[in-house]
């Protein structure tokens, strides 16, 4: 597989539609590079410039007041942008934060970040486990990830949890424990023995043919007898 960088992201935001007024308060990211985490990370917090509803409140904890002293996002696109760059982006219900980036992205007059790029991990969750519910917290429990630290919702804390189901999600973490299973194994074998690397090409003999003929001769003072008799080079047998 060719080296491959994409980038898990999660947002928090003032409702549930951006064209009715709701905005983006939180953006956490997590890059993932082969399909494992690197531990590189992006979070900041959004001034929305608005209120903050009760509802979205009760969800992610973030207040009008803590979020009125936090960069607004013209602020911060320059660092996200560069931080995501072109990489393919892992999100849970694509459509919902990216609606809301793009119209983030909009109101400062920057180009949308387009459809083609996004990986919608509630999409790729339902065709893998359908007819049963593929919330996050609902992937989490199904595949033994620890999200009891998840008392509210949090950009970057549910990018880092998305990113592990991630790895489940498509089988990564197994085939990762395949590959260093079958490594194991050959790297130990059977016995407890390294393996032993053939080299492409012998080395060149570091007996001179001098020495070679000095020895051919005090072998010769020994007698027919002599044990070394048998180990002189035989004439190579002609085809049967």
């Amino acid at each position: 597989m060719k080296n491959m960088r994409e980038i898990v992201l999660d947002t928090e935001t003032t409702g549930l539609d951006p064209l009715r007024g709701d905005r983006l308060v939180e953006v956490g990211c997590v890059e993932v590079f082969n399909r494992m985490p690197t531990g590189q990370t992006f979070h900041r917090y959004i001034n929305p410039q608005r209120d903050m509803p009760a509802e979205a409140f009760a969800v992610h904890g973030l207040s009008a007041e803590f979020l009125s002293t936090k960069p607004l996002f013209d602020e911060v696109v320059d660092d996200f942008l560069e931080f995501i760059g072109d990489a393919p982006l892992v999100i849970h219900n694509a459509s919902f934060d990216i609606s809301f980036i793009n119209a983030e992205l909009d109101r400062i007059k920057r180009a949308a970040i387009p459809r083609e790029r996004l990986v919608d991990t509630l999409l790729l969750a339902r065709r893998k486990h359908p007819g049963v519910s593929n919330r996050l917290d609902d992937l989490c429990s199904r595949y033994a990830i620890d999200n009891s630290h998840r008392t509210k919702h949090g950009a970057l804390l549910d990018a880092e949890l998305l990113a592990e189901v991630y790895v489940d999600l498509i089988g990564a973490r197994q085939s990762q424990l395949i590959l260093a299973s079958e490594s194991e194994e050959i790297r130990v074998g059977t016995n407890g023995d390294a393996p032993r690397r053939q080299r492409p090409a012998p080395l060149a003999p570091r007996v001179s043919e001098a020495e070679r003929e000095a020895h051919r001769a005090f072998i010769a003072t020994m007698g027919e007898k002599a044990i070394w008799n048998e180990y002189l080079a035989q004439p190579a047998a002609g085809p049967a």
